[in-house]
This record gives C-alpha cells, sequence and structure tokens, in this order.
C-alpha cells in the first residue's frame, strides 16, 4: 500500500511513517517545515519528503490511503484536493495507530495530564529488558531505547502513551479512543487543553469514554492517590489495581528517598515487599510512573496465567531488571550541563502540577544550591490566565523566577491572557526573586549577567518550556561552558 502523510514532521506523524515503512508500505509525506532531526531520521528511513503542501505533488505520487495530522487543517491544498476528488481515503494518525500498528495486538495504554511520554518509555524498556520485543510509539526522545518507535514481533504487546488531545480536524474525539487498551494507565487528571475542553468535568468525560473501551480479559491500572481518577465512574466489566502511596493502594510505594543519584524506594503488593528498587530517575512522581510501567510490563506477560496467582503477586515469573542507570526522556530533567558551580537542566513541564513536582524533587537532590527556574508560557493553556494562581505558586518554589515571552500573545483577548508581571509580584510577595521579560532573548540577556555576577555561587538553572524557549536555552549553556 501507498500511504502518504500531510503534516509528516510531526513527533507522532513521523515515527508512526517509520513504522508502516518497516512494515513493507510505500510511505511519502509533505510538511510546511522540512527539516532536521526528523527530516533525517524520515530519509533515512527510505520515505520522500516533499516542502509544502502543493497538491500535485500528493496526486502525482498517487496515494492509496492518506493520513491527515493533527495540526492540519481547512484550507490546505492537499486537504482540498482530498475533498473534493473524494478519490483517495483518508485517516487521522491515531485511527491509523488504532487499525494498522496495534490492531488485534496486546496494547499497553499511558494516559493522563502528567508523565505519559516518561511512562511509555519505562513500559517499553520493561518489556524490551525481558526479551519481549515489543512495539512502541513515544512522543519524545527515549533515552534507554534505541528509538522512539519500534515495530516489535507483530504477536508482541504493543505500548503507546495515549493523549486525550483531539484527532484531526474532522475527528474530535481524543486520540486515544482509537487505541483499543487492553491494559490502561492513567497516571493523573487534571484540566489541561483550554482549547478544546471547557473544563475538568470536560477531560473527565474523555477519561471515562476511554475506561468503556477496557476489555473484561484486560487491566486498568489507576493513580489511586489521584481523587480525580477515583472520581471516574466505576468499570465492573474489567480489573481496577490502584497504584499509589496510600496503603489503600494495590501496589504501594513505600520507603521513598532520593539523592543526586536517584532514588530508591519499596514496591508492596497487597501488604507483601514485591521488589525493591534503585531507579536513575529522580522525583516521587517518576517512581509511580515506573510503578505502573512496572506493573502493566507485568500484566501483560500474565494473560496465560491463572488470574488468582496474577492477584497474588502479578510480578510472579517476570525477570528482575536493573532500573538504576535509566534515565528516561530527552527534556525531563535533563542534564545540560553539570559544572561545580552550576547545573542545567531542561524539563518539558508546562502545567502547574508539573513545575511543583520537578521543583521539589530538585530541591531534595540539591538542597544547596541556588534554584532559578526560567519559565516559557508556550502551550494552548498556559498562555491562558486559567493557571495564572498556579504557576505563581510553582515557580515560587524556586529561589529566583524568570518568566519568558508569552507565547503568540496577540492571538490571546487581554481579559483571558496570562499577567506575568502579577505572578512576579505573587512571588515576590512570598520572598523570592523574580523577573518577566517581553522577549526570550532579554530574558536569555539577563540570565547570562546574573550568572557572570554569581558564578561563584553554587547554583542550578532549570529551563520550563514545551518548545524551545527561542534558542536561549542552548546558547547560554554555550556561552557558560566556554
Amino acid at each position: 500500500m501507498r500511504v502518504f502523510f500531510i503534516g509528516i514532521c510531526g513527533t507522532a506523524m513521523g515515527n508512526a511513517a517509520v513504522l508502516l515503512k518497516k512494515m513493507g508500505h510505500e510511505v511519502a509525506g509533505s510538511d510546511a517545515g522540512v527539516y532536521p532531526p526528523m527530516s533525517e531520521v524520515l530519509e533515512d528511513s527510505g520515505i520522500q519528503l516533499f516542502e509544502g503542501f502543493a497538491e500535485e505533488e500528493m496526486t502525482n505520487w498517487q496515494p492509496d490511503r492518506v493520513v491527515v495530522g493533527n495540526a492540519v487543517s481547512r484550507g490546505n491544498p492537499q486537504v482540498e484536493k482530498l475533498l473534493i476528488d473524494r478519490e483517495t481515503p483518508f485517516v487521522s494518525l491515531p485511527q491509523l495507530i488504532g487499525e494498522d500498528l496495534i490492531g488485534n495486538r496486546s496494547s499497553i495504554v499511558v494516559a493522563g495530564t502528567h508523565g505519559k511520554t516518561t511512562t511509555t518509555a519505562l513500559a517499553a524498556y520493561s518489556l524490551h529488558s525481558s526479551a519481549i520485543n515489543p512495539g512502541y510509539l513515544i512522543g519524545g526522545v527515549p533515552l534507554d531505547l534505541p528509538a522512539g518507535n519500534e515495530l516489535g514481533g507483530l504477536s508482541a504487546p504493543f505500548v503507546i502513551e495515549g493523549d486525550e488531545y483531539d484527532s484531526a480536524f474532522f475527528d474530535k474525539r481524543s486520540k486515544f479512543i482509537h487505541y483499543r487498551p487492553r491494559i490502561l494507565v492513567l497516571n493523573n487528571l487534571e484540566f489541561d487543553h483550554g482549547d478544546i475542553f471547557r473544563d475538568l468535568e470536560d477531560i473527565s468525560r474523555s477519561f471515562s469514554h476511554l475506561l468503556r473501551i477496557v476489555p473484561s480479559n484486560g487491566y486498568v491500572l489507576r493513580n489511586g492517590d489521584d481523587p480525580n481518577l477515583l472520581a471516574l465512574p466505576d468499570s465492573p466489566w474489567t480489573e481496577v489495581f490502584s497504584v499509589g502511596v496510600e496503603k489503600s493502594n494495590d501496589l504501594v510505594i513505600a520507603n521513598f528517598n532520593e539523592d543526586t543519584t536517584g532514588s530508591q524506594f519499596d514496591l508492596v503488593w497487597r501488604g507483601k515487599l514485591v521488589r525493591q528498587i534503585r531507579f536513575g530517575m529522580p522525583g516521587l512522581f517518576n517512581a509511580r510512573n515506573l510503578a505502573m510501567a512496572m506493573l502493566s510490563a507485568s500484566l501483560v506477560q500474565s494473560f496465560d496465567r491463572e488470574k488468582q496467582s496474577v492477584f497474588e503477586n502479578p510480578f510472579l515469573g517476570t525477570k528482575e531488571i536493573d532500573y538504576s542507570n535509566c534515565r528516561g526522556v530527552k527534556r525531563r530533567q535533563e542534564v545540560l550541563l553539570d559544572q561545580e558551580n552550576l547545573l542545567v537542566l531542561s524539563d518539558f513541564a508546562h502545567h502547574p502540577t508539573a513545575i511543583s513536582g520537578a521543583l521539589e524533587s530538585l530541591r531534595s537532590r540539591w538542597p544547596d544550591r541556588k534554584i532559578i527556574a526560567c519559565f516559557e508560557p508556550r502551550s494552548n493553556t498556559a498562555v491562558t490566565n486559567v493557571f495564572q494562581d498556579r504557576f505563581a505558586e510553582s515557580l515560587a518554589l524556586a529561589d529566583h523566577a524568570l518568566i519568558g515571552q508569552v507565547h503568540r500573545v496577540e492571538r490571546i483577548a487581554p481579559e483571558k491572557r496570562i499577567d506575568t508581571q502579577e505572578i512576579v509580584k505573587f512571588i515576590k510577595a512570598k520572598g523570592r526573586l523574580a523577573n518577566a521579560f517581553e522577549s526570550n532573548r532579554k530574558m536569555g540577556d539577563f540570565l547570562r549577567d546574573e550568572f557572570d555576577s554569581a558564578s561563584k555561587l553554587k547554583s542550578m538553572v532549570v529551563f520550563f518550556s514545551n518548545g524551545s524557549f527561542d534558542g536561549v536555552i542552548q546558547e547560554f549553556v554555550e556561552v557558560v561552558r566556554n
């Protein structure tokens, strides 16, 4: 089959295109920005790329099927050609993944507001380390696996993160509805994506729809410490296990502590110690991510066992894996520079809960360092005032907060726009330092001056952004390294 991707250079689109190529299909695609690293990944896989969306390039290639990316909308010349001619079938990327990549394989779908990418990578790593040969599709760059995508054995499990965002301009269902979960991991649930969801009730409705498609021979793993998940409707048609720090959970994370090398904790299954973990990644939130990943990977290997033995110990008969050197996913508390007096980290966090968790963990690991937190309001929710107070509380956990440019500020009505100066006032009232900047470039200049004047102090600079910060991160690292 000849498959054409419109908007192929997105992380998920590109990785899915590579997997289709590995399955033996002819694959090509178009995008407005064809540039490394994704362009190189695609070209190395033998996928033909077209710059721009000229309709004749798609039609001349003569696809049997077209995949329309989530970032593509009406007005795109290739989309309009598809709709006018009605000759070539087209699908959203999530539908393609569900039908062509997952199919009837046992799938682990990792959903939730936070930790999806990390948990997906850890579950895939657990199966990979157990010689299971899983397939997986990870929405980031895993540091413990060969790549972000793998076809795996066609009868082996498939691991994927279940994003709650909508599927395409013509399919407003959440992406995860297409992914056919046999094991569903629910990490947490908070309001996010204010551009497509009205409120927490609205986003919870999508999660309740996802629960309804877990089969009776599957499992749901939920964060038992999260009240929003506990408020979802019951799922009596399948088995539900809870994971967390509270003793009421089925799998309890106990005796947690961390230092500069990572974390240590015990996993207790219904009162019985089943694993002692030394983990290379920091933070209680990552300990929960790993616990979810380990339990899902063990359960997907247990489908041939009697259920009673699974209830007694789901880890029975599975390989004990060394997680002490795990690094997780790129841009999740990734250390970019480690000098005696300066640490520089990059973190994808763009929600106040994620920022708070990261800063609390960093404070525990490096209590003697001054923490300078740089935040770029960039996501569709972060640029609004929905979380303004919570962002202020989160950033006040740092010693000095630097707030960069609000992304595409002109598109947001003034009454709905995040007010970074108000955040600065709040943080200063807490006795911390804070500055807000009209441009990321000005923030970068200020940061370099700050480092020059405080270079003899033990400091840590952490950048929080789901974007590039306009190149400020790499420029700062290069300046202070030299």
